[in-house]
């Protein structure tokens, strides 16, 4: 039994959630997110809440269940009040930039690194911090995965980019004998 898959999906004033065949569509003003089940779960919609149940009693259609349900509570959430992740830079000479749709970075290497930033994702810098916005969780990580993976942190003076919770242990140096 899915202790997540049995919990109702609220739905905030303000989002439109219909069902497309086996599609479940949420719509916000113009922004337009769609969760494709194919078939693997029964989605019912009762006024302001949706409830996701197996359709079945294989194994397959009892691990769908919960997945589906928190898939389409992170799009609900992420149409209200959108997620955000932070990344802190620190190194000697490390900065970051917006460049138009591109996040210019300076990690000391030989060269700066030019990042794509992906559609639907709001970059704005401030000092040695990164701050990543949108509506997607999925893609709001794997862009903040993507950016500490030019320099992570390193575990002697904690010089790179690491995310703003993160605690990096730090080892102790040479020690003279």
């Amino acid at each position: 039994m899915s202790r997540i898959g049995k919990k109702p999906v609220t739905v905030v004033n303000g989002i439109d959630v219909s069902l497309d065949g086996t599609t479940l569509v949420a719509k916000k003003g113009n922004l337009e997110k769609r969760l494709e089940t194919h078939g693997r779960v029964e989605i019912s919609i009762d006024g302001a809440e949706v409830t996701f149940g197996r359709s079945g009693e294989s194994k397959e259609s009892a691990a769908f269940w919960g997945t589906y349900r928190a898939l389409f509570a992170n799009i609900i959430e992420g149409l209200d009040k959108g997620f955000k992740k932070s990344l802190e830079i620190n190194g000697v000479g490390y900065r970051a930039a917006v460049e138009g749709k591109n996040l210019k970075l300076q990690l000391g290497f030989s060269h700066d690194v030019n990042y794509p930033i992906p559609e639907g994702i709001e970059v704005k810098i401030e000092k040695n911090l990164i701050h990543l916005s949108g509506t997607d969780k999925q893609t709001i990580g794997q862009v903040a995965a993507e950016i500490r993976s030019f320099r992570p942190p390193e575990p002697y003076k904690g010089k790179g980019v690491k995310y703003t919770d993160e605690v990096i242990i730090r080892k102790a140096g040479k020690s003279a004998s």
